[in-house]
């Protein structure tokens, strides 16, 4: 039996999703009153959480000093590209919301070979660390948003990929998965959380999702954080009645 609590709660849509997820998130940071990591996903889902954070519901009761923020996958792209990761959270969230610029940890995508990218995010989050080696007793994030995607993978480790079984290496460059290059957080890293949200919507994640509840073994599956694994999904992902509790 994992030593991490594995959590499962059903909201009715992906608007109740989002607004648990920064309810959550936002209590979770400011309860901390310390400096604060969260690693960020891309998506539909993250970009509404992203968006509430932003708006003056939470803004005004987020501890935006104290939170670092970093992300568990990038494209291989410019920032100012249409499919960069950074590009979404800027427009939905960093540029919304009074966050230090030094408190922004992003994927250098532009004037180096993927796995230099990699190799330079990995030397960020060890500075940031304070270690080049990960003690399982103290995180490196404190929150990590994860999604889910129909074939099972997460952040950009997806099935058959090398990735999968990189025990080193913090963050490593995948190359052929996809049209363009990734550059993923590892599964040690992504282990290095103290506590792991999955935001999962809509009816085409159904089937998968059933999968991996079953047991199934995928990529999503593998994450193992240090006190809390959450799944918040929404009721077409789950087919289930929704839970609130």
């Amino acid at each position: 039996m994992p030593e991490y609590i594995d959590e499962y709660v059903v909201h009715s849509g992906p608007e109740e999703l989002a607004h648990a997820a920064a309810e959550r998130l936002c209590a979770t940071a400011a309860a901390a009153r310390r400096r604060f990591a969260i690693c960020l996903s891309g998506g539909s889902t993250p970009r509404r959480l992203y968006e509430l954070l932003a708006g003056p519901d939470f803004a005004r009761r987020f501890p935006w000093p104290l939170v670092h923020w970093f992300w568990g996958d990038e494209r291989f792209v410019p920032h100012s590209d249409p499919e960069s990761n950074y590009r979404m959270t800027r427009e939905a969230l960093l540029s919304r919301a009074p966050i230090p610029a030094e408190n922004i940890h992003a994927v250098l995508t532009e004037g180096l070979t993927p796995e230099a990218s990699a190799a330079a995010y990995e030397e960020t989050l060890q500075g940031f660390y304070g270690s080049d080696r990960l003690d399982p007793r103290r995180p490196l994030f404190d929150t990590t948003l994860l999604g889910l995607g129909e074939d099972g993978h997460t952040a950009s480790l997806f099935p058959g990929t090398a990735a999968l079984d990189e025990r080193q290496r913090w963050v490593t460059a995948v190359i052929g998965a996809k049209p363009e290059a990734r550059i993923s957080l590892t599964f040690p890293a992504l282990d290095a959380s103290r506590e792991v949200l999955f935001l999962v919507a809509g009816a085409s994640k159904r089937a998968i999702l059933s999968e991996i509840r079953r047991g199934e073994d995928y990529p999503a599956a593998r994450v193992e954080p240090i006190d809390r694994r959450l799944w918040l999904v929404d009721r077409a992902a789950a087919g289930d009645p929704p839970d609130h509790s």
